[in-house]
């Protein structure tokens, strides 16, 4: 971990000390930074929360996701936390290194049992659990199942070689100007739901360096590359996409990659006509069905919270699976306990099923702080790769090397034992 000094001058400045001060009528008050749609949402739930735990009231306060990255860090190097926060699980890594997140403790260490293990090694630093899944997501494939059936499958293949041949079929019988998947060349999540295919690392050596050029990395990009080399995916970013849903209706593709929140979509914007012929499925692999990287959001609670012991009772509430199907119903996002997904809304929904699956297939992304730095630099290669300027094994050593730049600090900070 590294020492608060240190963080402090990587955010760019040391914070005065927050002088508290104490209440005299004995209710613990808990400030609680939720983001998006599950900030406005979760604010319904705090009366029964307070209900059950009649010395503590809950502050919410929804912050706009565009900006909470950089208030969480900000409010660190001003010592200025609030008791608990969403965070995004790729935060995780980052806020653990600079020694915000407070380990979960023994008496809250159930909170580990009824969960998905790639999420949860997701919120582990270490072997030590810093973090807790509130909602969970992975992406997986949307497909047309007329457009499948034309072409002669009654269900998505999953292995590479059958899914490939499947969308040949398809691009065949589409005809011309259409295509099979649709695979946006600014978007890095289709790339390194391949690349988690295979049995290497995707950083070696302690994480400080990347491992792109393995033979498992090198195979997903040929995979990739082929794709579009063989005309089944059009060479076009997501901006140049003016509707997906009007363009997969219509048979520009049949196959998208895409998240649950995808699903509300699909039942709301696909015309009548086209609702009993869109399905979820899983992703493919080299030689049967494949991993994905786990999403969604965590609870964490700080280290600076003077009330440790009332926030982790709202973890704990929150967790609840009777809670989580409650949130499922008011947000739609997919619960973080495997149990709650015995709750009707969810365990009814056919296009759901497929994520379960697929989230117990999830492989845990590297936890560096660098990582999304990373798979931006790793899409930007993999698009000139595309474009024809980089060869596979070229880009492989590309994406190498810019990935080593970004660890750089990292290398530095183990050399000198101040990062784990």
């Amino acid at each position: 971990m590294i020492d608060r000094r240190a963080a402090l001058g990587l955010l760019g400045g040391a914070g005065a000390a927050l002088s508290g001060c104490g209440r005299s009528d004995g209710v613990t008050r808990l400030t609680f930074w939720a983001m998006g749609a599950e900030g406005t949402s979760v604010q319904t739930m705090m009366p029964a929360f307070e209900a059950a735990n009649p010395g503590i009231k809950v502050e919410v306060q929804p912050l706009p996701w565009t900006s909470a990255h950089q208030k969480l860090l900000t409010a660190y190097a001003g010592n200025s936390m609030p008791d608990l926060s969403q965070i995004g699980n790729t935060w995780v890594a980052e806020l653990s290194a600079i020694g915000a997140l407070s380990p979960t403790p023994a008496f809250a260490a159930d909170l580990s049992q009824d969960q998905f293990p790639a999420v949860l090694e997701t919120n582990a630093i270490d072997g030590r659990s810093v973090a807790t899944p509130w909602y969970v997501d992975t992406r997986l494939f949307f497909y047309r199942t007329d457009l499948l059936a034309r072409a002669g499958y009654d269900a998505m293949p999953t292995t590479w070689e059958t899914w490939k041949a499947s969308m040949h079929a398809v691009k065949r019988a589409a005809g011309s100007g259409n295509y099979a998947i649709l695979l946006p060349v600014n978007e890095f999540e289709q790339l390194l739901t391949f690349g988690l295919q295979g049995d290497e690392a995707l950083l070696r050596d302690d994480a400080t360096r990347g491992n792109f050029s393995s033979p498992s990395f090198q195979a997903a990009l040929g995979f990739y590359k082929s794709l579009f080399d063989e005309g089944l995916a059009p060479l076009a970013s997501s901006t140049q996409i003016s509707n997906v849903w009007t363009e997969f209706a219509r048979g520009y593709f049949s196959f998208y990659f895409s998240g649950p929140w995808t699903i509300g979509d699909m039942k709301s914007r696909l015309p009548p006509e086209i609702q009993p012929h869109w399905t979820t499925a899983g992703v493919p692999g080299p030689t049967g069905p494949g991993a994905s990287a786990p999403g969604g959001s965590s609870l964490a609670v700080f280290r600076s919270s003077p009330n440790q012991e009332a926030a982790w009772k709202l973890v704990r509430f929150l967790s609840d699976p009777k809670t989580q199907a409650e949130f499922n119903v008011l947000t739609g996002d997919l619960p973080a306990r495997p149990s709650a997904w015995a709750a009707p809304r969810v365990a009814d929904d056919p296009y759901v099923a497929a994520f379960k699956g697929q989230l117990a297939r999830a492989k845990a992304v590297p936890k560096v702080p660098e990582w999304e730095r990373i798979v931006t630099e790793m899409q930007i290669v993999a698009e000139r790769m595309v474009r024809g300027e980089f060869t596979v094994a070229a880009a492989g050593a590309e994406i190498d090397r810019r990935a080593d730049r970004l660890l750089e600090k990292r290398r530095w900070m183990i050399e000198q034992g101040r990062a784990a």
